[in-house]
């Protein structure tokens, strides 16, 4: 274990154990959240718990290495829509996570897939809060 040090003062021990299971924790929240969204939305499905954790795997390679891209390049439109386009890269990235896995995972047109980027963009965070936050809080 290592610690972890801000002014001086001791602010945590820092484990790898432990970050790998945050990894996994925070992987197993973004999988949940897609089998929610293709329970709650017709036009969104996931074949099973195992595409959902290799789709929640694919975004989140695609949030880190596309996404950010995406973003600088509709800053424009984004601004001048004053963010609600900002979804659309969401949705342009489940629409890429879709092409990518066939049909284990499937997101039909383009209006509802902007509300289910909501959906996930509300749900992902709250059950890290439930989840994730208080395993990190515990160590």
């Amino acid at each position: 274990m290592n610690k972890i040090y801000r002014n001086k003062q001791e602010v945590r021990e820092y484990d790898k154990k432990n970050e790998l299971i945050v990894m996994l924790l925070e992987l197993i929240v973004s999988a949940v959240t897609l089998m929610l969204a293709s329970y709650i939305f017709k036009g969104f499905y996931v074949e099973n718990i195992i595409y959902a954790l290799l789709t929640a795997l694919l975004i989140s390679v695609l949030n880190s290495t596309i996404k950010p891209f995406l973003i600088y390049l509709t800053l424009p439109i984004t601004i001048l829509t004053w963010g609600i386009f900002y979804p659309i890269v969401n949705v342009i990235i489940l629409k890429l996570a879709s092409f990518l896995m066939g049909d284990a995972f499937i997101v039909e047109g383009w209006i509802l897939p902007f509300f289910i980027a909501i959906f996930i963009s509300i749900m992902t965070p709250l059950l890290h809060s439930i989840i994730v936050k208080p395993f990190i809080e515990g160590r």
